[in-house]
């Protein structure tokens, strides 16, 4: 055997082995001559799967797509009486909890409701400005779908309300073609619809367990675009920050700093003073109780505290302070309804069901993802299609009652856990106190200053930038590296839809990649095992002389049968090569390890029956080992076994190897 050739000789799985035999007489030659012949391997049948109605594989497979979670596996072999309950356990998550609340979790759920509502309040008003939308348009988007939420969702950690993100996009979106200062009314209408499309969309996603949509924003997609847009949005808040009062509407990098330098005539030393004060103790808040988790009411407390102080400041204060714009005056009372402005029609309808989708889609992911981060902290599980009906059903609720986009917030969610919560009661505690405050406290905030609600959001959005998560991206995944920097620079020079859209693109192309060219590997084997692994990966795997075996990673699919065939065929003459420079035994037989090949279409049927010709016209043997059932029903339809013979088809490649090196063995 030539040094380093990696080749077995024995092919029971061992190493070439030199045994000399030396017999005593010439009897026990002739009793050893006379004994008989050790039994062939043992071979097994590759079994096609059972016998299935055309009907019974399309019920199974989309049981499979739809309902992979076997929702109704808790109603068999249940009472009448048992079923409606799990039923309406099933869409109603309240009557899960509700039955067994009692005073000691509404005390946990009192103290973190009242925890976040001082989180939230601040926020919201913070958040519609951030959309172009009216600052009680924030507060009321805080009081009604939670309440919703309260009775649909399946988290007991949510706190529900509007999110940075969303109400970026959705500024965003709509003041490319409607101005909010020239058409208020125009651009609330729009603002509205957007939310009804999103919670359309959103329910229509869950009652049809379509979820697998959002998928397609990936972590990171989703890390780029959040870092992305966290700059975007602290640096519109230059604008407040600094006292401009003509600034750019756009969201660009660019045309967001040249605005700040062009307008340096209208820069307030007042406005500029107390905003940089207040967000320095905003950011010493939020790094305290990073520090240290005990402390987590610090930061919660920290912007509603900003708000009174700096409102009592600009109130005592007011003719010192001309420069310093504040919010004015907001309306008391409820919710009023906004059904009937709604925009059903017009020239703008494809703006707002575009808007719509895309907040919805950015909402649904955050709020399912925060949902899910905590209730894996509580070891309890979060049902992805009810949180996409429970979101959807709230936001198309509050389109008619004067709310925008809302969604599961990860800051006050994360002030939620920390504060103690138990149930989503705490979202009812938080909505209770908005209520509160629309009705009596809203005079209040007349001289609240727009500056500080800019350092909230500068506060809140500044978490989004997780670098740490973009650098093991950079160690992991190298094109999952580039889709975040994708994703960020669109936003950054782009736009923020279309910086998304960039992020999801890059994503599917990865995608396409993966499918279209599938790794596959020359197999070897492991000294004294009868196991097969990749040659490249496994030093000690040894080629076994005149088989070459290859393992295909993937399905076989019409969009990738091209690439899987030719690379097959250059395996072969990249083993007949090797074969020529090593001088080692002739290549006489070619085995497909279809281990993970989990499924196969018409395509990957005529490719395996057209290498299988190739192969015959240069006299290979080629023989499938372990196809999957699908897999082997489908060769078996179509015929493509009857041209593979008896020995074309083995369990595993170690019985393909044994089998038909024994038969060569028996040969003459």
């Amino acid at each position: 055997m030539v040094g380093n050739s990696k080749r077995v000789e024995h092919y029971g799985g061992t190493e070439t082995t030199t045994n000399i035999t030396i017999f005593s007489s010439e009897a026990e030659y002739l009793d050893a001559m006379s004994q008989p012949p050790p039994p062939p391997p043992e071979v097994h049948k590759v079994c096609l799967p059972p016998s299935r109605t055309t009907f019974q594989k399309l019920v199974q497979r989309l049981s499979e797509i739809f309902f992979p979670d076997a929702p109704l596996d808790r109603f068999k072999n249940q009472t009448w009486f048992r079923k409606l309950v799990l039923g309406l356990q099933f869409f109603f998550p309240i009557f899960v909890w509700a039955p067994n609340y009692n005073l000691k979790l509404l005390q946990s759920d009192v103290v973190s409701g009242l925890t976040i509502a001082s989180l939230a309040i601040p926020q919201g008003i913070s958040y519609a400005k951030l959309a172009n939308l009216p600052p009680i348009v924030g507060l009321y988007s805080s009081f009604v779908p939670p309440l919703i939420y309260s009775v649909l969702g399946s988290s007991r950690h949510l706190a529900v309300g509007p999110v940075s993100i969303a109400s970026l996009v959705m500024g965003t979106m709509l003041s490319e073609e409607v101005s909010y200062t020239d058409q208020p009314i125009l651009y609330l209408q729009l603002a509205f619809t957007a939310t009804f499309f999103a919670g359309v969309f959103q329910a229509a996603l869950g009652l049809l367990r379509l979820g697998f949509v959002i998928d397609f924003l990936s972590k990171a997609t989703l890390v780029g675009f959040m870092a992305g847009a966290a700059i975007i949005v602290s640096l519109q808040q230059l604008k407040g920050l600094l006292g401009i009062v003509h600034f750019t509407t756009k969201m660009q990098i660019v045309p967001v700093l040249t605005s700040v330098f062009e307008r340096t005539d209208e820069w307030s030393w007042q406005t500029i003073a107390m905003g940089a004060s207040f967000l320095l103790i905003l950011l010493t808040a939020r790094k305290v109780s990073m520090r240290n988790k005990k402390l987590f009411w610090v930061s919660a407390a920290a912007p509603l505290t900003s708000v009174i102080l700096s409102t009592l400041i600009v109130f005592l204060l007011k003719s010192k302070l001309p420069m310093v714009k504040t919010i004015g005056h907001l309306p008391k009372g409820l919710n009023p309804p906004s059904s009937n402005m709604l925009y059903f029609h017009g020239s703008y309808l494809g703006l707002a069901m575009k808007t719509g989708i895309v907040t919805g889609i950015l909402s649904l992911t955050e709020g399912i993802a925060v949902g899910r981060t905590f209730a894996s902290l509580r070891n309890y599980q979060v049902d992805g299609n009810q949180e996409m009906m429970a979101i959807g059903f709230m936001n198309m609720a509050g389109s008619c009652s004067s709310c925008y986009v809302t969604t599961g917030s990860f800051s006050r969610s994360a002030v939620n856990y920390n504060a103690g919560a138990q149930t989503v009661v705490s979202n009812v505690i938080m909505s209770t106190t908005v209520l509160i405050t629309l009705l009596f406290l809203m005079p209040l905030f007349h001289y609240t200053p727009n500056v500080i609600l800019g350092a909230i959001i500068i506060t809140a959005v500044i978490g989004l930038i997780d670098y740490e998560a973009a650098l093991k991206l950079w160690k992991v995944d190298k094109l999952d590296f580039i889709t975040c920097l994708c994703s960020f620079f669109g936003v950054l020079f782009i736009s923020v839809p279309l910086g998304l859209a960039i992020a999801v693109g890059v994503s599917v192309f990865k995608i396409l990649l993966h499918v279209t060219r599938p790794n596959t590997a020359a197999l070897g084997n492991i000294p004294g095992t009868h196991i097969y692994q990749s040659l490249r990966r496994y030093r000690e795997a040894l080629r076994v002389p005149s088989f070459l075996i290859v393992a295909v990673e993937a399905p076989i699919y019409f969009a990738n049968s091209t690439y899987l065939q030719e690379r097959m065929l250059r395996w072969i003459r990249e083993e007949q090569e090797w074969i020529s420079a090593n001088n080692e035994s002739t290549l006489k037989c070619v085995i497909l390890d279809m281990t993970a090949v989990t499924a196969i279409d018409t395509s990957g049927v005529d490719t395996i029956c057209e290498v299988g010709k190739m192969l015959q016209k240069q006299s290979l043997q080629f023989v499938l080992a372990n196809p999957a059932g699908n897999v082997m029903e489908k060769l078996h339809n179509s015929n493509v076994l009857d041209s593979f013979g008896v020995n074309g088809m083995y369990l595993s490649v170690s019985e393909a190897v044994d089998d038909i090196s024994s038969t060569w063995k028996s040969q003459p």
